[in-house]
């Protein structure tokens, strides 16, 4: 066992003194031990249940043999980071994430992993961890929020988000915007919708990471509890059949999570976590084949912001299994990759059925023959741009506008409230992204304020910063190169034409070459203070993962 170097032996006797100082008794000296990651706190919704959830997980370690040792690490609430400062340290949370769990891994040689994850940037930052450490790993979520309701209708956090434009434009009261507040999120868990949070949830079932129904039992069901201390129990086999994440976590595993990725409509977050946690797991991650699988697979779900459907109605109508088995009967899964269970992600799946086909449509009838998401590039995006197909409206598909260009989230959000944003414009938010912010924002903030107007159906938006798993419209982000290393997108001036082409795949500055040559970038980076100063120096590019390239042990 791993763990011998910390208690086998005579020269390990101070070190069993101090195991013994943590109340430590010899039997448990020749047991696995089993580190519980958790990222407990009680600041953020979707994590002030994993307390619970840890100590069903222990229960379950010392069922089957094992002994577990908890320990922690940060995490961020993207709500509550939202439209301030906040929001630039989200995405660098993951590579700290990351690494103080290889810290504590390794410091304390634990034979097994139990990762206990929710909300955006924890679960990608466990996974990178799990690939990094790659020891025996086993993932549990903390489970969904429920929908909220207000008025015999289905409410969520980016109902909220919509309201505030929608008060601003006189189409709300606030009163009403009050009793909104106060029923959208009515328990805790991660956001109800297909959200970030929930679609790496979900795509961890995908990857292998995670019992069947991880994602999406919600988390105030007892059923929750149940998951957890079955996962607890199952490291234990891991641990015994020296099952490591990066035998779980190969090319065709990632594979499946794209293509699973395309079915759902999942956050297009997902495609700046996948490439990252695929260069943790020593995998080469390829954008445009993204585009590949998009053009093969079928949309058959679209909850919100896509839809109406929230994650708890995805779980009753078969969850992720019933998903797999749809892909699987079209020849979409690689169906012998490995999984947590011991057993193949096929054999996972293979006796799963939708139970609502309303929520999960078949293959014969699905919302869309192609994927949710789509990578763009062309003259604005060289090296690619990511958009959320399955959430824009019809009419955005194919849409030309002019420019009106803003150098932060600030900005935009200052002119959307004052009447300067109108039909037919293309807003600009550059220098946002993983250096230019720095830490790369999610700006639900404008997309919700313009959705919220009724103007998401005639404005689109573009950034090299990136949108929540919650906006809906033509909101088109991760462009790249950014700003900041002199992208095309700080060329871009007030009054440009902008082509957008989602179903072709394009996205394009309708600007000369020969005069874009004579231009000068404009606009600047922010300054940048403390860890997001070091985050600035070492952080690649969005399409790219917004990885450190040198973080991955290979």
């Amino acid at each position: 066992m791993k763990s011998d170097a910390t208690r086998k032996g005579i020269g390990k006797a101070p070190h069993r003194s101090l195991f013994k100082a943590l109340g430590f008794i010899d039997e448990e000296m020749n047991r696995p031990l089993i580190g519980v990651v958790s990222s407990y706190s009680e600041i953020i919704p979707g994590h002030m249940n994993l307390d619970k959830i840890a100590q069903a997980v222990k229960d379950g370690i010392r069922m089957a043999g094992g002994v577990p040792a908890e320990f922690g690490t940060i995490a961020v609430c993207d709500g509550i980071a939202m439209g301030h400062m906040g929001m630039n340290y989200s995405l660098p949370s993951r590579q700290l994430i990351a690494d103080s769990i290889e810290i504590v891994a390794d410091a304390h040689a634990f034979d097994g992993l139990v990762f206990i994850t929710n909300c955006d940037k924890v679960v990608p930052g466990m996974l990178m961890a799990a690939a990094r450490v790659n020891v025996p790993s086993i993932f549990i979520s903390g489970g969904p929020m429920l929908a909220g309701r207000m008025n015999g209708k289905v409410t969520d956090l980016s109902s909220v988000f919509e309201a505030v434009g929608s008060v601003n434009s006189g189409k709300m009261t606030l009163e009403e915007l009050d009793e909104l507040e106060n029923s959208a999120c009515p328990t805790c868990g991660s956001c109800s919708g297909m959200f970030t949070a929930n679609s790496m949830n979900c795509l961890s079932e995908v990857l292998g990471m995670a019992l069947p129904f991880n994602g999406t039992i919600p988390a105030v069901y007892s059923e929750r509890v149940g998951l957890a201390k079955k996962t607890g129990m199952q490291i234990m086999e891991l641990v015994k059949l020296d099952i490591k994440p990066r035998d779980i976590m190969t090319k065709d595993a990632f594979t499946n999570a794209i293509t699973a990725d395309m079915a759902l409509g999942c956050s297009t977050n997902s495609l700046l976590h996948l490439p990252a946690i695929a260069y943790e797991a020593c995998i080469d991650f390829d954008l445009d084949y993204v585009n590949v699988i998009n053009a093969r697979t079928p949309n058959i779900c679209r909850l919100s912001p896509a839809g109406s459907h929230h994650v708890e109605d995805l779980h009753f109508a078969g969850g992720i299994p019933a998903v797999l088995n749809v892909l699987s009967g079209k020849d979409l899964i690689n169906k012998d990759c490995m999984t947590v269970t011991g057993k193949t992600i096929y054999e996972n799946v293979e006796d799963a059925k939708i139970k609502d086909a309303a929520v999960i449509r078949t293959a014969q009838n699905p919302y869309s023959t192609t994927g949710g998401l789509v990578v763009l590039k062309g003259t604005l995006a060289p090296d690619g741009a990511v958009v959320k197909k399955s959430a824009v409206a019809p009419e955005m598909m194919k849409y030309t506008g002019a420019a009106k260009v803003f150098d932060s989230e600030e900005e935009v959000t200052k002119a959307i409230y004052g009447g300067k944003i109108v039909a037919g414009d293309v807003v600009v938010i550059r220098y946002e992204g993983p250096k230019g912010g720095p830490g790369m924002k999610e700006m639900l903030s404008p997309t919700a304020s313009l959705a919220g107007m009724g103007l998401d159906k005639s404005v689109a938006l573009i950034t090299d910063g990136r949108f929540s798993g919650a906006t809906r419209g033509a909101s088109i982000g991760h462009v790249s190169p950014e700003a900041a290393e002199g992208g095309p997108i700080a060329l871009v001036k007030n009054g440009d034409l902008i082509e957008i082409d989602i179903e072709n795949k394009t996205l394009n500055l309708l600007v000369d070459a020969a005069e874009l040559k004579q231009r000068k970038p404009e606009g600047k980076m922010k300054e940048a203070k403390g860890y997001l100063r070091t985050y600035r120096k070492s952080v690649s590019s969005a399409n790219k993962g917004a990885i450190f390239a040198d973080s991955r042990r290979d």
